[in-house]
């Protein structure tokens, strides 16, 4: 057992917990990556995009693979915003505002994104008016996809950065010295309270960051069967 254990008993029981936090939060973002991988796929099949798919990165830190994850996002944001500016500029101001009435049906809405993407892609089917309408009318871009790009910046830049996504396969004190450098109360404490302060919002905007993608490709496996 080692000295600090001897002096500060409930140690154990914090390590412990530390390694099991630093799991969920790589598990959440695996999930993330996963997610995102899934709606690139859907832009550049049926939009035209040519997004690079994104991997987790097992050699890098935690502000790495949150960095690696935010660039994607935000050329995900610049691509939709490029689909509105499209649907702006080649559509009849009226015609364009239809877009966006929620009292117009969406089966409309969808054959008039076509006709814009059958301008811009040469041909299209009526999945990439769909997609373009599901991504333009929704909460998406301005809450779903921003609000998880900012915690993810967060936590790249707290404690839980500049660690290393291989060490749960190493021993507990190999994990605690990664994660501290000693393995004092105090510093256990403070390690454990950001791992739960971030985990708490980041699994909440990840779940609906995930929630929101399915939609988008359950509709499209839909479409295409």
């Amino acid at each position: 057992m080692a000295l600090s254990d001897l002096l500060y008993p409930d140690n154990p029981k914090r390590k412990q917990e530390l390694i099991h936090l630093h799991q969920e939060l790589l598990d959440c973002m695996s999930a993330n990556f996963h997610a995102t991988n899934e709606l690139v796929g859907v832009l550049n099949d049926h939009l035209g995009c040519t997004i690079t798919h994104i991997q987790m990165r097992e050699r890098s830190t935690v502000k790495e693979n949150c960095e690696i994850i935010i660039q994607v996002m935000n050329e995900i944001q610049h691509q939709v915003q490029k689909i509105d500016s499209d649907m702006k500029e080649k559509l009849e101001p009226v015609l364009y505002q239809k877009l966006y009435d929620i009292k117009e049906p969406e089966l409309e809405k969808i054959a008039i994104a076509q006709k814009v993407f059958s301008i811009i892609l040469g041909e299209a089917t009526s999945t990439a008016g769909m997609v373009a309408i599901k991504l333009l009318g929704s909460n998406f871009l301005t809450l779903t996809v921003s609000k998880l790009i900012s915690l993810l910046a967060q936590i790249g830049a707290s404690v839980l950065g500049g660690i290393s996504i291989t060490i749960i396969g190493l021993g507990i004190e190999m994990i605690l010295h990664a994660i501290l450098g000693a393995v004092e109360r105090n510093q256990l404490l403070t390690a454990v309270r950001s791992y739960e302060k971030h985990l708490t919002e980041f699994k909440a905007a990840s779940e609906k960051y995930q929630h929101a993608i399915h939609e988008v490709t359950s509709l499209v496996r839909q479409q295409v069967q």
